[in-house]
């Protein structure tokens, strides 16, 4: 049996992945074929990576998914020519390379790296000393596969952390809350941000949400850009509601020179690095996906039309 996969994506995105995804399609019971121009009436599975490219997907007659390299599918998910389902990643290195980016910023805050790593000019600092990992609360807006996977990774370190979702969660030694945001937020001296972009999810965090927060909290928002209110975090950050903001997500992508984040002495700007696809994982989840689609068996990961994710 041969099954043709077309590749959608840049030059670049096909000089990354192709190489371990033709490696990783070697250990099925099946051929597929992985190229960049098949025609579409032959395709049976999409692999994109990026933004969409294709705005019609009519064509693809016989296709029986679109397997996504990347978490987020808002740029596709309403696309009404996608008549077969969408499966977008879950794994392939992108929730222990958000751990790792999210775990380290927390720290940095936390143990107060800024205050050292920036005077360097012949002063002892000594006058702070920061409270342990148990009296510094966290909440994690999102609780999908990467906040879930934050969240246990912070609990380990001791921190006492608050999940919220737009659905109820339950997980072992994490309070999670599915009611009203800002009960998650009050008094949360770190929030982290790992929503997906939505309607109900833009402009989440604003006047009214920043202002539950502990006074002097720490921001990281790895998640969506429109998550956040930026004229309102701009404020909090001005007044000390906020006493910094680690952005990873924008609205507009690469973020313009002229942004006001880029001068403000209390924001670090990261250029949407939290975290990325790793070939060789993510090659495996494409792989079985499309093995279990060959085998009748439901796909994993299939995006929810109506939630948007």
């Amino acid at each position: 049996m041969t099954v043709t996969a077309l590749f959608v994506g840049s030059d670049q995105d096909w000089d990354t992945y192709a190489p371990a995804l033709i490696e990783a399609f070697k250990d099925l019971p099946l051929s597929v074929t992985l190229t960049a121009d098949h025609a579409p009436e032959t395709v049976d599975y999409i692999v994109m990576a990026g933004s969409q490219i294709i705005d019609d997907f009519s064509p693809f007659t016989k296709c029986k998914a679109l397997l996504r390299l990347w978490a987020g599918v808002e740029d596709i998910v309403h696309n009404d020519t996608i008549t077969f389902p969408i499966c977008r990643m879950v794994g392939g290195g992108l929730d222990q390379g958000m751990v790792e980016w999210v775990v380290a910023h927390v720290m940095r805050y936390h143990v107060g790296m800024d205050t050292h790593i920036h005077g360097q000019d012949g002063v002892w600092r000594n006058g702070f000393v920061p409270p342990l990992a148990g009296d510094r609360p966290v909440t994690i807006l999102g609780l999908g596969a990467l906040g879930t996977a934050c969240a246990q990774a912070l609990t380990s370190l001791g921190f006492p952390v608050t999940g919220w979702s737009r659905s109820p969660k339950s997980i072992d030694g994490i309070r999670c809350l599915s009611n009203d945001v800002a009960d998650a937020l009050q008094n949360a001296q770190m929030v982290v941000a790992l929503l997906p972009k939505t309607p109900d999810t833009e402009n989440i965090l604003n006047a009214e949400t920043l202002a539950k927060t502990a006074k002097g909290a720490y921001l990281l928002n790895p998640g969506r850009g429109p998550l956040i209110d930026d004229t309102a975090l701009l404020a909090a950050l001005d007044s000390g509601q906020i006493a910094h903001a680690t952005l990873d997500t924008f609205r507009k992508e690469p973020l313009p020179e002229s942004d006001p984040f880029w001068a403000h002495p209390h924001v670090t700007v990261t250029p949407h690095i939290a975290s990325a696809t790793r070939p060789k994982p993510a090659a495996r989840v494409i792989a079985d996906n499309i093995q279990r689609g060959e085998a009748g068996l439901p796909f994993v990961h299939t995006v929810d039309r109506t939630a948007g994710y």
